[in-house]
């Protein structure tokens, strides 16, 4: 076991709190902002990262924060940089370091995720950055005879290789094999296909000898796909949930925290909140989300300086939800 690694999960899953999601990659931030005619460049992005990093009181809530690469170089307007800002205030610096999805070979349009070139160097500058944590996403879809096996081993593969270098850096790496959400599956599809991503996840981790007690697992909530006939109660997505973690999450792993994946504001908490009301389980878990809790104080924003204030108190309010929905306590 590694002591200062274990320190840092431990940190990071600390109750109430969650960890903030603000690594999207320039091209995904400018879709977003496109979507609502807000101009996306250098200077309206970090204004934007910064209203979420430096909110007032996020350190009652946050534990820590996912940086992209543009971030993490960027100065804030005290003069420090973000990772520099959040440390001073409580708060831990991560770093996404993967470098998206690519479509495999033979695989098409299956992906699997780039980025381990190099991956060593990187590490060692954004540890000297002050961050302590990273990520990597893969993506799967669910579909007639979809995730394939082979698509599914080959991405785990990679995965677990990234976690062993991020580990010999010195840094805790969150693992993220997100089943997307999008398409008419059911909650049953949903659970088999999860469960077979984590499973396979857990094997590639063993063989390259990763020390889970020095890892996150980010993963998808189990719940029927946003097109399917019959939409999943908080109650169902929280008993399927659990029933495959506990199925294939080891119980020596650090932490369990759960991406939003396209789930609306309200949705996401509700689900979080079912979860966390059936009590203790084997690891601490909590939520790391994007959209959920960044989409309603984008469009208060709205690129105007003015609406700082106002879509600051939003984000804090639904921080605020989530912190407590993660221990069964949202009203």
């Amino acid at each position: 076991m590694n002591q200062s690694l274990s320190a840092i999960v431990q940190q990071l899953m600390a109750s109430p709190k969650g960890l903030l999601a603000a690594d999207e990659s320039t091209k995904s931030c400018c879709k977003r902002f496109d979507t609502l005619k807000i101009a996306c460049t250098d200077e309206s992005r970090l204004q934007w990262r910064q209203l979420l990093c430096m909110s007032p009181n996020i350190e009652l809530y946050i534990s820590g924060v996912i940086l992209y690469d543009e971030t993490i170089r960027q100065q804030t307007d005290s003069g420090l940089t973000f990772a520099e800002a959040l440390t001073k205030n409580g708060i831990i610096p991560g770093i996404k370091v993967d470098k998206g999805l690519v479509e495999m070979a033979n695989f098409a349009p299956q992906t699997i995720t780039e980025g381990l070139d190099g991956l060593a160097e990187r590490l060692t500058e954004y540890y000297a950055m002050g961050a302590r944590f990273t990520k990597w996403r893969s993506a799967f879809t669910i579909g007639v005879d979809l995730p394939s096996p082979a698509v599914v081993r080959a991405n785990m593969a990679v995965m677990a290789r990234y976690a062993a270098i991020v580990q010999a850096a010195g840094m805790v790496p969150i693992v993220e094999p997100e089943v997307i959400y999008d398409g008419d599956h059911s909650l049953a599809e949903s659970g088999r296909a999860t469960e077979l991503v984590i499973k396979v996840l857990f094997e590639e981790l063993a063989a390259m000898k990763v020390d889970l007690t020095g890892l996150i697992l980010k993963t998808s909530m189990v719940l029927a796909g946003k097109d399917a006939a019959d939409v999943s109660s908080p109650q169902q997505v929280a008993d399927a949930t659990l029933k495959v973690l506990n199925a294939a999450v080891p119980r020596e792993v650090g932490g369990i925290v759960f991406l939003s994946g396209g789930q609306s504001p309200d949705q996401a908490s509700n689900n979080l909140n079912a979860i966390g009301a059936i009590g203790t389980q084997p690891w601490p878990i909590t939520y790391s989300y994007s959209r959920a809790v960044q989409e309603p104080a984008l469009k208060i924003w709205h690129g105007n300086q003015n609406n700082i204030k106002k879509a600051q108190l939003k984000f804090a309010q639904l921080l605020a939800r989530n912190s407590a929905a993660r221990n069964g306590e949202c009203a």
